[in-house]
């Protein structure tokens, strides 16, 4: 598989977590990195450890919300970088709220911030791919929506259903242009996030899994290399699941 070196890629929710874990990956195999993360100091050090690896990183700050600071960061990418080559649309949250509980502020700001967020994403980088003729859009969803549910995630597992919906019409959309849109499904993966729904939660979790570990960030970091290669352009509107075998048992596992 021929190495990114060359390609630039803009990867959001990039500070820590799966997106760090996506950034590292991407940055190893050649590509220069755009760290792009709601707060601009987690960005920067991000980015400035990616440098001190000896990879090519700029940080960006950027609310995907904001339609207006999303197209901004794609206007100082190519400023600085002059090309978009491979987006990473992976900023998102998953506040736990039960339903009997949950308010119209609690839902819209997950749907904004995982979908919208997403859609602003592809906007902004969109017309630097078509200039060119080429892209990988990668958007990162979940096996919490589309295949599981998960008590109080209600509103995470309608926004990472809803970004498979927004994957496929994209991939239509944009397959005339040489560009692929795509999606990664991880299961449980060790990040701030879910440690910080503490060890019982983690233990019960390890339990379900067969392979009786959680994901690594790189573990889907190495999946949106995949799809963002030059040999996956004809591989569009497809997932790839990254649980370790998590959804596969009928039963519970010993």
């Amino acid at each position: 598989m021929q190495r990114l070196d060359g390609r630039v890629a803009v990867v959001t929710g990039a500070a820590s977590g799966v997106g760090l874990g996506i950034a590292e990956v991407l940055a190893q195999e050649g590509a220069k990195v755009v760290v792009v993360d709601l707060a601009p100091a987690p960005g920067e050090q991000a980015a400035e450890a990616l440098r001190a690896s000896g990879y090519d990183a700029l940080a960006v700050a950027a609310d995907v919300v904001d339609r207006a600071a999303v197209d901004a960061m794609a206007a100082t990418v190519l400023d600085r970088l002059g090309r978009i080559d491979i987006v990473a649309a992976n900023a998102g949250i998953y506040p736990a709220v039960a339903i009997a509980a949950m308010t119209d502020s609690d839902w819209d700001r997950v749907m904004d911030i995982n979908v919208k967020g997403a859609l602003h994403t592809i906007q902004a980088c969109l017309p630097a791919m078509r200039e060119r003729g080429y892209g990988r859009i990668v958007l990162t969803s979940s096996i919490t929506g589309p295949i599981v549910g998960a008590p109080e995630l209600a509103h995470y597992a309608a926004s990472k259903a809803a970004i498979l919906g927004l994957m496929r019409s994209a991939a239509l959309e944009l397959v005339g242009d040489g560009i692929t849109v795509n999606a990664v499904q991880p299961g449980n993966v060790r990040t701030p996030g879910i440690e910080a729904f503490g060890s019982e939660f983690i233990a019960d979790m390890v339990k379900s899994i067969p392979m009786k570990r959680l994901a690594e960030p790189a573990d889907v970091g190495w999946a949106v290399r995949f799809l963002a290669a030059e040999e996956a352009g004809y591989i569009t509107g497809q997932t790839i699941v990254i649980d370790g075998g998590q959804v596969l048992p009928e039963g519970l596992l010993d």
